[in-house]
């Protein structure tokens, strides 16, 4: 039998964290809750977590600031919680690495299809998943893909870090070159679902990894926005 995946839940209403507890209990994952940043950081201490969900609108401390802190402490996936109003909060939140984001009030299905869809991301995949060929180092302009490793590299500057989330994108950029891709194909190619027709969260991660890959961010030329359809990658990337 497989050990569960366990989470931790990060919520000031003991109310949601019981809702989440029992909806992520029914699809067969193990569930610690906590209401303040002080318990999370002393669980995290003391037990390991495969994902954290984490609600952006908490009490006495900020839920941004707790995720800021968690992109530099921890390498762990990390689901956001906001409400329908606080949009602005949620595309910071994208920013600042969240690997996803679930609207309050949320469905029980499509909280465990998110969480899933998450944690397929962040695994390690196994060396025999896939023939070597299928999954070569690709390089383009000066930068070097390692789609077994999940990594990519610069050049001169070496690793560079990306979320999960950020690096399926690009590898999906990456592996469909000289190609326009809709916001829904790309969900499709990440997720291998589309919850929501027209998701902005993929226009927050191609953001992210811009700054990460174009030498000007602002006019970028690796990925190009193709107005009313979507993006293209444009070099052609070869094989190391």
């Amino acid at each position: 039998m497989s050990k569960s995946q366990r989470i931790l839940v990060i919520d000031d209403d003991p109310g949601i964290g019981v809702l989440l507890k029992r909806c992520l209990a029914i699809g067969g994952f193990d569930v610690e809750t906590t209401t303040d940043g002080a318990t999370m950081r002393r669980l995290l201490r003391q037990q390991t977590f495969d994902m954290i969900i984490l609600d952006l609108n908490l009490k006495g401390e900020d839920g941004l600031d707790i995720l800021r802190e968690l992109r530099t402490t921890e390498d762990i996936p990390v689901i956001i919680l906001s409400a329908r109003g606080e949009h602005v909060d949620t595309v910071v939140g994208l920013e600042l690495g969240a690997d996803d984001y679930i609207a309050k009030p949320f469905e029980p299905r499509e909280l465990l299809a998110r969480v899933r869809t998450v944690l397929r991301r962040a695994a390690p995949r196994s060396s025999t998943s896939q023939p070597a060929a299928a999954e070569p180092v690709l390089m383009f302009c000066d930068w070097q893909m390692d789609l077994r490793a999940r990594e990519l590299r610069h050049n001169i500057n070496g690793l560079v870090t990306l979320t999960p989330a950020q690096f399926d994108i690009l590898a999906t950029f990456v592996t469909h070159p000289n190609h326009v891709l809709s916001r829904d194909q790309i969900l499709d190619a990440t997720r291998h679902r589309s919850t929501e027709p027209f998701d902005r969260s993929i226009d927050v991660h191609i953001s992210q990894i811009r700054r990460k890959i174009e030498k000007d961010p602002r006019n970028p030329e690796i990925i190009k926005t193709i107005y009313g359809i979507g993006y293209i990658f444009t070099p052609i990337p070869r094989t190391a």
